[in-house]
This record gives structure tokens, sequence and C-alpha cells, in this order.
């Protein structure tokens, strides 16, 4: 007997306990095997399927956020144009405010030196009318009998008066 070639016994047994196997795994081991394969793959199919829609809800959901990046920096843009408008409106008119304040401040001003000249001018009204009625109360009190020598005594008392005013 060669140690390569089988006893045809051997062979023979070999044979029907391979058919044997074969047949039980043909009618309840393939069947089982197959279905869960078949399970698998439809696993993987769905399993597949969802990745898709979860990529193409991301991709939704990205492009959604862009959208929104996109309109929040827009809004912002408007909010910080309105917000410089407005702060230029208040200096403006803050402006105007102080220009109204200034000129009402500087018509009290001019009226006030209005007011203050005209009573200088009435104070040197009346320090001209008393020097006058002096000065002609001393004029006719001394009776002089020349015109030359009322002119000088008439010279003399305005010198007298305005070196007087001058000195206050």
């Amino acid at each position: 007997m060669s140690l390569l070639l089988p006893d045809s016994g051997l062979l023979f047994w070999m044979l029907l306990s391979f058919g044997v196997v074969f047949v039980v795994l043909a009618k309840y081991g393939f069947p089982v095997i197959t279905k869960m394969v078949e399970g698998r793959r439809t696993y993987i199919d769905q399993s597949l399927e969802v990745a898709k829609e979860a990529n193409e809800q991301l991709k939704r959901l990205k492009a959604e956020s862009d959208a929104l990046v996109a309109a929040a920096n827009k809004e912002q843009g408007r909010i910080l144009r309105e917000a410089m408008h407005e702060r230029d409106k208040i200096i403006v008119e803050a402006r105007k405010q102080a220009e109204v304040a200034a000129q009402k401040e500087l018509d009290e001003v001019k009226k006030q030196i209005q007011q203050e000249k005209e009573e200088a001018i009435r104070d040197i009204r009346r320090q001209v009318a008393v020097l006058s009625v002096d000065i002609a109360e001393k004029v006719i009190r001394k009776n002089l009998d020349e015109e030359h020598e009322q002119m000088e005594m008439i010279d003399r008392m305005l010198d007298e008066v305005l070196t007087a005013s001058r000195s206050n």
C-alpha cells in the first residue's frame, strides 16, 4: 500500500461522511449562514444609507450654519453702522447745543456789557452835569468883569475836573 493512495474502503467512508456532513450543512447550516450573511448585508446597507442621510443632513446644517453666520455678520455690520450714525448724530446735536449755549452766554455778556456801558455813560453825564453846575456856580459867584478872566477861570476849572476824573 502506498502512502499516497488511500484504501478503497476508507475512501468510501470518507466520501459518505463528507456527503452526510454536506447534506446536513446544505439542509441546516447553509441557509442559516446565508440568512446571517444577508442580514449582515442588509444591516450594512442600512448603515450606509443612514450614514449618507447623516452626511447630507450635516451638509445641510453646515450650509444653514454658514447662512446664519453670514446673516449675523450682516446684522452686526448694520448695527455697527447704526451705532456710528447715532454717535455722529449725538455729537452733532451736542455741538449744536454747545453752540446755542455759548451764543446765549455771549448774548448775555454783551447785554451786561451794554448795560454797564449805559450805566457808565449815565454816571459820566451826571458827573458832567454836576461839574457844569459847579463851574457855573463858581463862575457866577466870582463876578468877573472881563471875558478873558472868565475864560481862564473856565479853563482852569475844566482842567481840575479832568484831573479829578482821570484819578477816579
